[in-house]
């Protein structure tokens, strides 16, 4: 009686509240419409075949090819060279001329000979099938595709893991003697993940291609090879590897050492403590690291294009299928759903198996500080390791600028400023002014998108709460590339090709959509853990006092996580300045963005160009971040007056 009775006040309430029906309301109805919407018409069109074909009038006539026949299959719509159609009987389609094709698309002259088999009807196809799967598993460049794709991600995940861990160990169990040595780790284990994602690429071909500074001019190597699976692969464990350390980083810190020091007291090495104690306390946290990083692996699109060759990966080849010759847009569809099976039964394994088993293994904080290892034997080689690691990447990045200062990259080494010049004279400030733009509009919608879906999965109780989390995260899993195809599929005739909101389509609107999709999973996440740290008792105070939910949201919540909202509002700009996969399938010669450029000219073998267009760019992203940090230094909620002012609400409630 007591738990109804509760239901029905909370219900009361919940729905005495007007703005936050509405609220819940629209977002229920953009996330379906922008995230869901679009990988339904995905999985639509990989079972769902429209357009036309020209089939020969021998199947035509047999009744049993996918031509539209009438109900008691007697007669056939077949169409003219402008596809208007004109049904006619099986007995007289051979005889229908204007109707008739030869081979080559040629309509056929009254009074020409008819052989069945070598002349051909047009007809308009709208069918139900799954035709496309066992059709693109029998593509011996699917095949390639997939199993290089899966491939990469083993020896990514692994590399990228072991690497994290080196240096989460590191930073967590090792005293370093210099600041410089441990200043170096941290920028170098956090660099690459606000970096443009194809820059480590450009770097590569730079340094050990054929014309590669280490390769040609100091190694005298001439025949240097860094296009296909391990190019890629170095890149990528050197992109993904900050990923993993942030989160097993975290994990060693929440180890007890107490336990560590039992082991230690009856005699065990430190390599035994660590295989029999640390490591299987981290086994839940190293897969899911693990399977973070095959998920970024599988779904990259930007390194496989730059440095694959030829090395097809799926998210490549989806890409091709689309803008290549055969344009084959059902196989593409179909090869999208496979990937974003791969990725979605990934996600679900992470998310919401591992994640709650790493939570499970390890609760809380350590007990104590740490009593980091001084021992050389175990100090020395760790940190030669992590630093050769780091000067590898710290010289990675360096040779971007430099490649857009030398005239000539492996012929001339002398200074200047010609590809600079030539990038502003060839539509590079434009390229700049859309990009920054763009990526202005979606930033502040993405960080307050986040904060109100934050807000109502943590301080609300309401039945769609557990479906707005769930598809809020769900970019996180959904590669660029399928994405893309989606957003194609979904709005370029409209919804459910009714023609609503077709007008978005091939505009910046849809841009700064899919900017705030792809970047939505990680202002929530930011949130979502900012706002459990707050009492709820501060917000309750606010609503007993007579504030409504805006105005709780608005001057209680939001200035309490403002360094949260101010993180997602940059961490948005960096991830859509830097965006390729989701956006390459949808700019238009209407917007020229600076990712899609870099693209172009390293294809076109311009590294020049393409390193000026990347130092510009990775100016612009670190002035970003240094802009963020100094906001939060003096805007933050460390100098602001939320937690007093949530603290007079509380002595108000008390007074009242």
């Amino acid at each position: 009686m007591k738990t109804r009775q509760s239901a029905a006040l909370e219900r009361k309430k919940f729905f005495g509240d007007p703005v936050m029906v509405i609220t819940i309301g629209l977002l229920v109805l953009l996330l379906a419409l922008f995230i869901l919407y679009p990988l339904a018409m995905l999985l639509m069109d990989s079972v769902h075949v429209t357009g036309t074909e020209m089939i020969t009038l021998e199947e035509a006539l047999s009744g049993q090819s996918n031509a539209p026949y009438s109900k008691d299959g007697l007669s056939v719509t077949v169409l003219d060279k402008k596809n208007n159609p004109q049904t006619f009987s099986l007995e007289e389609l051979d005889g229908s001329f204007g109707y008739l094709f030869a081979k080559n698309g040629r309509v056929l002259e009254e009074g020409t000979e008819i052989d069945p088999a070598a002349t051909y009807v047009k007809i308009k196809l709208n069918y139900w099938t799954a035709d496309a799967f066992p059709r693109i598993f029998k593509d011996y460049t699917f095949n390639r595709a997939f199993f290089n794709t899966l491939k990469l991600g083993m020896i990514t995940s692994f590399g990228a893991v072991l690497v994290g861990l080196l240096f989460a160990y590191v930073d967590c169990y090792v005293k370093l003697k210099s600041r410089v040595v441990a200043k170096m780790f941290d920028v170098v284990s956090t660099l690459p993940v606000v970096s443009p994602p194809f820059v480590l690429s450009l770097s590569m071909i730079l340094l050990f291609g054929r014309g590669g500074l280490i390769t040609r001019q100091l190694l005298g190597i001439y025949d240097s090879d860094v296009y296909g699976l391990w190019g890629i692969a170095i890149v990528q464990i050197l992109t993904f590897f900050p990923v993993c350390y942030m989160m097993l980083k975290g994990l060693l810190k929440n180890i007890d050492p107490s336990m560590e020091e039992a082991a230690r007291n009856m005699g065990a090495s430190r390599w035994k403590v660590f295989t029999t104690v640390t490591l299987p306390l981290m086994l839940p946290g190293l897969g899911n690291a693990f399977l973070v990083t095959f998920i970024e692996s599988v779904a990259d699109f930007a390194n496989p294009m730059m440095i694959g060759g030829s090395y097809d990966t799926l998210a490549t080849t989806i890409y091709l299928r689309i803008t290549g010759g055969s344009y084959d847009t059902t196989g593409a569809a179909a090869m999208a759903v496979v990937l974003l099976c791969i990725t979605l039964v990934l996600f679900l394994i992470q998310k919401y198996y591992l994640e709650a088993k790493t939570a499970a293994t390890l609760t809380g904080k350590a007990s104590r500080a740490r009593a980091p290892i001084e021992d050389r034997s175990v100090r020395v080689p760790l940190t030669a390791i992590c630093s050769v690691i780091s000067a590898f990447v710290i010289l990675m990045y360096i040779a971007i600028p430099f490649g857009a200062l030398f005239k000539l990259w492996g012929r001339d080494y002398s200074l200047s400023l010609k590809w600079f010049q030539q990038l502003f004279r060839d539509d590079g400030f434009k390229a700049f002014t859309d990009s920054f733009i763009l990526s202005l509009i979606a930033s502040p919608i993405t960080a307050l998108l986040s904060m109100i879906i934050s807000y109502l999965v943590v301080k609300r109780k309401f039945k769609g709460k557990g479906f707005i989390e769930f598809v809020s995260m769900l970019a996180m899993a959904v590669p660029g590339t399928v994405l893309g195809v989606g957003f194609i599929r979904g709005f370029a005739g409209g919804v459910f090709r009714t023609g609503f909101l077709q007008g978005i389509y091939g505009t910046g609107i849809i841009l700064v959509i899919v900017f705030v999709v792809r970047s939505l999973p990680v202002g929530t996440r930011s949130g979502i853990s900012a706002l459990r740290q707050i009492d709820k008792s501060i917000e309750e105070s606010a609503y007993d006092l007579g504030a409504g939910s805006a105005k709780v949201f608005t001057s209680v919540t939001l200035p309490l996580i403002k360094d949260s909202f101010l993180s997602g509002l940059v961490t948005t700009f960096v991830r859509s300045i830097t965006a390729i996969s989701a956006i390459i399938l949808l700019v238009t010669p209407r917007y020229l963005l600076i990712t899609c450029r870099i693209n172009e000219f390293a294809e076109k073998g311009a590294y020049g160009v393409a390193c000026a267009y990347a130092t510009i760019l990775i100016a612009i992203v670190y002035a970003a971040i240094v802009l963020m940090n100094l906001c939060i230094k003096y805007f933050g909620t460390s100098n602001n007056k939320a937690q007093r002012r949530a603290n007079k609400l509380m002595q108000a409630k008390e007074s009242v």
